[in-house]
């Protein structure tokens, strides 16, 4: 349940209107849904401030609207990663005013506006064109939970002059997510230049030895910039959800 609703069904219970039977009713989803195919965990939110996320990759679109549709039943708002384009067709019909990003791969369909959060925007930072779609995974993920994102891309360290005239944006970011294949070098470029979390993210793209991302994910695993954090291949979602965590407790919390 969102930390919003949960407040104000306790605040009405207080003042007496609504019943105590009627605040259980609604507080019987909580810890989690059984759909037999997915436990849907409405309890997220009050534990992590961020509801259940479904993975597209792998389930049907049958079982993507049925989890969905619990989410939304919940007052959550739903956000879908590895969803393909077929997919995010097929829901249309079962999830009305489902907004579907094809370059990220991602759909987000909104019961409320998430509570926007008090800080500086994060720089979600592209080295090449070839990785936006991993960066604009990162960047709409960071939109579902309500942190601004502020996109810098095709500024890698071949060119780097092109991210040396944002510096200045970067060093006023409240957190910054650094995506790149090939070598993997720019997230050790910004990590050098800027005092707050960096969060970087190895793509696939590259010729052979690149080795789908390995070598990038090295790279960035060995980087010189002291305190710089890596996700997995290719996870611009994992990239935003750790930047969720990192950021001060007092931004994640719902002012009263």
């Amino acid at each position: 349940m969102d930390p919003r609703r949960l407040r104000d069904l306790l605040e009405r219970l207080q003042r007496g209107e609504t019943s105590v039977e009627q605040a259980l009713a609604l507080l019987r989803r909580l810890p989690y849904a059984d759909l037999e195919m997915a436990k849907v965990d409405h309890h997220r939110p009050l534990r992590q401030g961020a509801p259940e996320v479904i993975f597209g990759e792998g389930k049907t679109s049958q079982q993507i609207a049925a989890i969905a549709t619990e989410l939304l039943g919940a007052g959550q708002n739903v956000l879908v990663t590895r969803l393909d384009e077929g997919k995010a067709a097929a829901l249309a019909p079962a999830l009305p005013g489902l907004c579907y990003v094809a370059t990220a791969r991602l759909g987000r369909l909104e019961s409320s506006p998430p509570v926007r959060r008090p800080c500086a925007p994060v720089a979600v930072v592209a080295a090449g064109t070839s990785d936006i779609p991993v960066a604009e995974e990162a960047a709409e993920t960071l939109g579902a939970l309500g942190l601004e994102a502020s996109r810098l891309y095709d500024v890698g360290v071949a060119g780097i002059h092109r991210l040396l005239a944002h510096a200045e944006e970067l060093q006023g970011a409240s957190a910054a997510i650094v995506v790149a294949g090939m070598e993997g070098a720019l997230p050790s470029v910004v990590g050098g230049i800027v005092g707050c979390p960096v969060v970087a993210v190895p793509t696939s793209v590259g010729y052979g030895t690149a080795l789908g991302g390995l070598t990038a994910l090295f790279a960035m695993l060995t980087s010189c910039a002291p305190g710089v954090c890596v996700v997995n291949i290719d996870n611009g979602f994992g990239a935003a959800m750790c930047v969720h965590r990192m950021l001060p407790a007092a931004a994640r919390q719902v002012q009263p």
